[in-house]
Parts: C-alpha cells; structure tokens; sequence
C-alpha cells in the first residue's frame, strides 16, 4: 500500500512539472506530504487519540467484558451483523468518527461470531460515508451546504441537501443491500472466501491480536461509559467550533453551528476531553494505574501508525491529480454529454462522479467540483436539477466507498483492524453491484420522475439481485 501510494505520488509530480527532478521533489515535499499533513493536523490528532482510548479499555478489560457480555445476548451471526450496522446508522455525526467507533466497540462481537474483519470493515463502511451522506446534522451535510451555499440557487445550502436526500440511491440502496444481504445469509467474491476461512479455522484476518483479558474487576460499562463520553464530547466539541455559544454567530442555532462547523478541530476537541475523563473514571475504578494508562498512550500511537501514514500519501496523492488538473478536464467531459444525452444526465452524471472520487479518493472534493458545474446544466429543466444533484452526491460517495486511497476506506480498515488492500478488494464487488443497480435506477428515474416508485423499482432491484447471486451459489455448491 505503501509503495504502490509512493509511486503515484512521484509520478503525478513528475507528470505536473514536465519530469524536472528538482521541480518534482520540490512538488511532492510542499504540495504534497508537507501540505497533507498540514492539513489534516487535526484528524490525525483525532486518530491518536481514538487509538489511545482503544488502548485503554483494551488495557482494562472493558473490550473483553463488553465481548463477554455481547457473547451471551448475541447468539447469532445475523444478529451481530445487524447491531454492527444499527450502531453504525445511529452515529452519523462524522464518517471518521462512525469508523472508529463502530470499529472498537462491535469488534468484541463480531469476534464472538467468527465475523471476518473485512466484513466488519465493509459494514462500518457502509455505514460511515452513505449514512453521513443523508443525515442532514452530520458533517458531510455541512460540506454539502457550504460548496451550494456559494452559488446563486435561491435556496439554502441545507435546504438543497435535504431536498437531494430522496433521489440519493446509492445511499439508500446500500442500506437495503447490506440489510437483505444479512437476511437472506448471502456474501460473494473474494469476501466470502474470507468468511469461509473465518468460519472454519477462527482466522478472522486481523492485524494484531490487541483484545487484552485486563483487570478482573472490568465491566461492560468500563467500554462503554469511555464510548459514551466519546460521542457526547464530539457533538458538543462539534457544536461549539460552530458557534453554537457565540453569541455573534450560530448562538442556540444547533443546525447553523453544525454547518459552520469544522470537523477536524471539533472533533480532537471533544475527544480530548473524553480521553482525560475516561482516565479519571477507570483510574478510580481501580481497572488500571495511572502508570498503565500513561503506557497506553504509546500502544494508542503505535497502532495509529499506519493508517496516519496511508492517509498523508492518499492526500498527497489526490494533489498531485489537482495539479494534473482534473477538476477541468471533468468539466470538459460534462458540458459535452450536456449537449446530447440530456435525459441521460443524471446516470451520466453519477458514473463521473463515480469515477472522480475514485481517482482522487475524495468525494467531498468530487461533489466540490461537480456542483457548480451540474446546477447550471439544469436550468433548462428545474425539474431535474434536484436529481442531478442527487446523482452527483450518490457518485460522490459511491467512488470515495470503493477507492483505495479514500480516508473514510482508510479508517474503516484501521477501525476493524485489518488489512487495507482485503478490506478494498472484498468490499468492492459489493459496492459495484449496488453502484450498477443505481445507474440503471437513474436512467429510469430521468423518465418516471417519481422518487417514490423510482426507489421502489432500486429496492426491488437490490433484492432480486441479492435472490439470484443465492440462487447461483446454490446451484455451485450442489
């Protein structure tokens, strides 16, 4: 991952400066790994700091007591499967922030049902950006809302949002796949390999065994209460850099401060706070020393390690396709296809955004460059702008689900604890299947221009399609 990420890198540095070596070092130190780190400063804060406090209720006992307890009320596959997914659903605030904590809490559980860890990491990415993506408090809301809240569209930038959430297929799509895929028992391609070889042998394909048996006197709640105050902080720490207590900005404004926030102060912010009063609670619990929850600073970095590093050469990498000029080239594609394929845009439209979040591993930068060109294309017909935007934001977060070089892939592999490029290659036949049942949806969609039954034929889709891959399993196993 590593070298395959390096090499990008200097290739796209290479490519941007005409092949000057000295231009392409000088390119790939400033605009590339020094600016990446400059940038998300503040997530990878977040990392360390989540990666201390698995540290520590790992270090405690709490994760073991929390599988112990989630092992005696959990007594199927299907029903850790489904928790996964529920919890995931309910933390919708942040994608990073759904990865790592669905990742530390439900990994206990799905352990308990020899659920491999590329399972888990799919499920907890299903559930970071394609939940995010129709939750209309959650950052991505607030991005969406800031990139059209800079164009003249006579509605808010929330207002937009939510008007796009209903033609947002792949979003909504992947909740019905992942649901009906845990029904009917179904998993395919290199992801039921993967689960055959957890099922049989125990090796659920985790990096390291990190679950530690701790103090004797740990309990369920010395997992949760730390989780607890971990979600409780971020909001209010996400809140507060919006200026939900500023009297001159968003005072008492809970959906304003949300949309003025910035995730990548507000969220070291409140996970700070939750670190130090987790120490405080499970030093006087008398579950670990101070001494043993200081070491766990070191084993909470360590572990963070690689996913702070894969995530300085993806970013360093989508610069380097910024510097190639993708966003213009993408234009040019798209006012093109305006001229003739014009009840074929929003399909046209998704499969674009597809595959830019794709390549650059980022769909806020997708939807970013795509919005402002998508609007105005629409002008003609009003009536198909709210599902041009859909589809952009659907791609959008169809591409960032699949890409390699995707934060949001990131951190799920790094909350599950697996192997990044397993987590890639067995989530991306789920994620194609869903991402083709959209594309085909939005073409339909462009004549039936009906959310209710448009969504009505994706459900149906998803389902039939799920029936048949059973149907053809069968027969093979016969």
């Amino acid at each position: 991952t590593y070298s395959s990420l390096f090499i990008g890198i200097v290739v796209g540095a290479l490519l941007a400066t005409d092949f000057s070596p000295i231009g392409a070092l000088d390119t790939i130190i400033n605009d590339g790994l020094t600016a990446a780190i400059a940038d998300n400063a503040g997530i990878f804060l977040f990392l360390v700091i989540l990666g201390v406090m698995v540290a520590l209720v790992n270090a405690t006992g709490g994760s073991a007591a929390f599988g112990r307890w989630a092992a005696s009320h959990i007594h199927s596959k299907a029903g850790a499967l489904l928790a996964t997914f529920a919890l995931g659903v309910l933390i919708f605030i942040d994608d990073y922030f759904n990865c790592l904590t669905v990742g530390s809490v439900m990994t206990p559980v799905t352990d308990s049902q020899r659920i491999s860890r590329v399972k888990l990491a799919y499920l907890i990415d299903a559930t970071a950006a394609p939940i995010c993506m129709i939750a209309p408090i959650s950052s991505w809301a607030a991005a969406v809302s800031g990139v059209a809240a800079k164009l003249d569209t006579g509605v808010s930038g929330i207002q937009l949002f939510i008007e796009a959430i209903p033609y947002n297929f792949y979003s909504l799509l992947t909740i019905v796949f992942v649901i009906t895929m845990v029904v009917l028992g179904v998993d395919y391609g290199p992801m039921a390999a993967a689960e055959l070889k957890a099922a049989q042998t125990g090796d659920l394909g985790a990096l390291s065994e990190e679950q530690e048996e701790g103090s004797s006197r740990a309990n369920m709640w010395d997992m949760l209460i730390p989780i607890i105050l971990l979600i409780i902080f971020c909001v209010i720490g996400l809140i507060y850099v919006g200026g939900f207590w500023d009297p001159e900005t968003n005072a008492g404004d809970f959906i304003a401060a949300f949309g003025d926030t910035d995730a990548f102060v507000g969220l070291p912010w409140g996970a700070l706070i939750a670190l130090v009063l987790s120490i405080i609670y499970l030093c006087a619990r008398r579950v670990i020393t101070f001494k043993g929850a200081m070491g766990c600073m070191t084993k909470g970095f360590n572990a963070m390690v690689p996913a702070i590093l894969i995530l300085t050469f993806a970013v360093s990498l989508k610069s380097m396709t910024g510097l190639l000029g993708a966003a213009d080239y993408v234009e040019g594609l798209m006012k093109q296809a305006s001229e003739g394929l014009f009840m074929l845009l929003p399909a046209i439209i998704f499969v674009v955004a597809c595959l830019l979040a794709f390549a650059t591993g980022t769909s806020w930068g997708t939807f970013g460059i795509l919005i402002p060109i998508v609007l105005p294309i629409f002008n003609a017909a009003p009536d198909l702008q709210i599902m041009g935007i859909s589809a952009c934001l659907a791609g959008a977060v169809c591409g960032d689900h699949c890409s390699p070089i995707s934060d949001t892939t990131i951190m799920a592999s790094a909350g599950a604890n697996c192997n990044h490029i397993d987590h890639v290659s067995t989530q991306i036949p789920y994620a194609v299947t869903v991402a083709a049942i959209c594309f085909v949806n939005y073409i339909l969609a462009a004549f039936i221009r009906n959310v209710v039954i448009s969504l009505a034929i994706g459900v149906v889709m998803v389902i039939g399609t799920l029936l048949v891959i059973r149907s053809v399993q069968s027969r093979k196993t016969a």
